[in-house]
């Protein structure tokens, strides 16, 4: 049997990992970050609210490719282990990335220019749906028992991290470009530097080491090799399915909420401009990154489920007078100080939720079990949040929507109190 890895050896692959993870979501969240530029040249006609729904509804489009990807990338794991499908899923978003940044405008091509785009975030939506849950499941079984949490949340640090990246390139964007070059060529940017980084992470990914616990069962479960048994393995837990969905429900929703769909909610809604919004944006985030490893060490200390509790509580109690608060904040300060104190909440859910997820499965379905219910969840309500948000915007029901993402907050907080800390009846291996 396999020893564990060395901590110098673990280390260098959960930072492998993690870096690989951080450009994935960079090249992910440019999209978003730059929407407010690019939206024009492919749908010229239209007010702004009326072009970021065009791109929020292919922002959507791409999460729906995520449980695809969940279950494709998450079975590829399943079978030929967490490395082989990280690499994957990287090769995958650096197709994407490049296809948007190579794409001509609608004056170019006509409507082949959507087209285009909307092929480029169904491969980025493939790739994050693969990502997710074998990224979880690779830094929850390459951390070791003890630290599981605090090493596991360095999975949102990277994810937030790449949020951060593509805030401070628009940033430096917009200190170097006028508004008409960003909106002319500048936005192509960010996809170039991302196709680019994605080359890196592939190189540092080829270099990981492979989890013990995957090398272990591959060699003894009777199971492992039969790819077409995987979905009947994981249809044997349907409690831990329902659970990945009911934890995620509310946990996907305000995260999108407070992280992608703040910046046009701060432009759109609060009248701040787009050089504010990515101010007040990149300041929260960077606080966001900071509360990750020291969640997850508290769950390490006190267990999981009292983090969640904290999340589900605070969502449930707090979106409402956050969001109209946020809509009627009339300085950068007190926006950036509401922002923080929701990503604050929303920390109890983004630091541990990965280890959460990867404790309830088995080895030989684990990422698969992680990443399709995550992925599905995330498809229907986080994927189509900023949708519904300026949808409700337009038609005059702005406020609807902050009860939306509170009733799916206080699903997720039933959730939380039924079920039982999953550090405690973890399927992972207890090594130290």
């Amino acid at each position: 049997m396999p020893a564990a890895p060395l901590l110098s050896s673990r280390l260098r692959s959960i930072l492998s990992g993690s870096i690989g993870n951080l450009v994935e979501w960079y090249d992910w969240y440019v999209y978003s970050a730059f929407a407010l530029y690019f939206a024009p040249a492919f749908f010229p006609e239209g007010n702004q609210t009326a072009q970021l729904l065009n791109t929020a509804a292919i922002f959507a489009v791409g999460f729906l490719m995520r449980p695809l990807g969940g279950w494709l990338l998450g079975v590829y794991a399943d079978r030929h282990g967490r490395k082989a499908a990280l690499l994957l899923s990287v090769l995958l978003m650096c197709g994407g990335s490049l296809l948007i940044a190579l794409t001509p405008g609608y004056g170019q091509i006509g409507v082949a220019a959507p087209v285009l785009l909307v092929m480029a975030r169904l491969l980025q939506g493939l790739s994050v749906g693969g990502e997710y849950g074998t990224s979880a499941t690779y830094l929850s079984e390459m951390a070791g028992a003890r630290h599981r949490g605090f090493f596991s949340s360095f999975q949102y640090v990277t994810l937030l991290a790449g949020q951060l990246l593509a805030l401070l390139v628009q940033l430096g964007l917009q200190a170097t470009l006028t508004p008409a070059e960003l909106a002319s060529w500048g936005w192509r940017v960010p996809f170039v530097l991302g196709a680019a980084a994605a080359v890196s992470a592939l190189y540092l990914r080829r270099n990981m080491a492979e989890t013990t616990e995957f090398v272990q069962q591959d060699t003894t479960s009777p199971t492992a090799a039969a790819e077409l048994s995987k979905m009947a393995l994981l249809l044997r837990h349907p409690r831990e399915i329902l659970t990945v969905v009911g934890l995620t429900l509310g946990g996907t929703l305000a995260f999108y909420t407070f992280t992608t769909y703040a910046q046009k909610f701060l432009v759109n809604t609060a009248g701040f401009s787009k050089a504010q919004a990515t101010l007040v944006s990149f300041g929260a985030l960077a606080v966001a990154l900071v509360l990750q490893p020291l969640m997850g060490a508290v769950s390490d200390k006190i267990g999981r489920r009292p983090v969640l509790l904290f999340f589900g509580v605070g969502a449930t109690l707090g979106t409402v007078p956050l969001l109209t608060a946020l809509g009627n904040a009339g300085s950068v300060g007190a926006a950036f100080g509401l922002l923080v104190l929701a990503l604050t909440i929303v920390s109890g859910y983004t630091s541990i939720n990965a280890v959460v997820k990867a404790e309830l499965f088995p080895t030989e379905i684990r990422a698969l079990g992680v990443g399709l219910p995550y992925a599905l969840t995330v498809a229907v309500f986080g994927g189509t949040a900023e949708y519904v948000a300026l949808l409700a915007k337009q038609q005059g029901v702005e406020s609807l929507y902050y009860w939306y993402v509170t009733a799916c907050a206080a699903i997720s907080l039933i959730v939380y109190w039924r079920m039982p800390d999953t550090q405690a009846t973890s399927r992972m291996a207890a090594d130290a």
